[in-house]
């Protein structure tokens, strides 16, 4: 009986709520930039993004950044990520820097998120990807 309760119990800490911001959003982004998914990236987009990607730097609609994104993909194929690091303390703010590693080069990975109300999410304000310089 105790299992399939700390089971629930687990579930509903992991479930988003409707007023806390996402907590671990770097944590799902590094997962989708290593699998190389631009849509479930573009879901956390607001509506205008900055790109800074390679040497081409932008302001860019949701869709057109989605796009940018998925050719990024198309050349440079994803095969690894990790956590460079994280700012996750302040309830208004996100960074996530990533390592992300291709199959044509490593790159460094800045994201930049703000709550968005009345939903209360983190959304990409900007998004830089820089070839790395190790």
């Amino acid at each position: 009986m105790m299992k399939p309760l700390l089971a629930l119990l687990l579930l509903l800490l992991h479930l988003p709520s409707r007023n806390a911001p996402q907590v671990e959003i770097v944590d799902d982004l590094a997962t989708y930039f290593r699998i190389g998914n631009a849509k479930e990236i573009a879901k956390h987009f607001a509506p205008s993004v900055e790109l800074i990607i390679i040497d081409q730097e932008d302001v860019y609609n949701k869709a057109q950044s989605e796009q940018i994104i998925k050719d990024f993909f198309l050349k440079y194929p994803p095969s690894k990520s990790a956590i460079i690091h994280k700012l996750s303390n302040n309830p208004n703010y996100r960074l996530g820097i990533l390592s992300l590693t291709t199959k044509n080069g490593k790159f460094r990975v800045t994201i930049t998120m703000n709550v968005k109300k009345p939903a209360n999410n983190f959304l990409i304000t900007e998004l830089r990807i820089e070839p790395d310089k190790e």
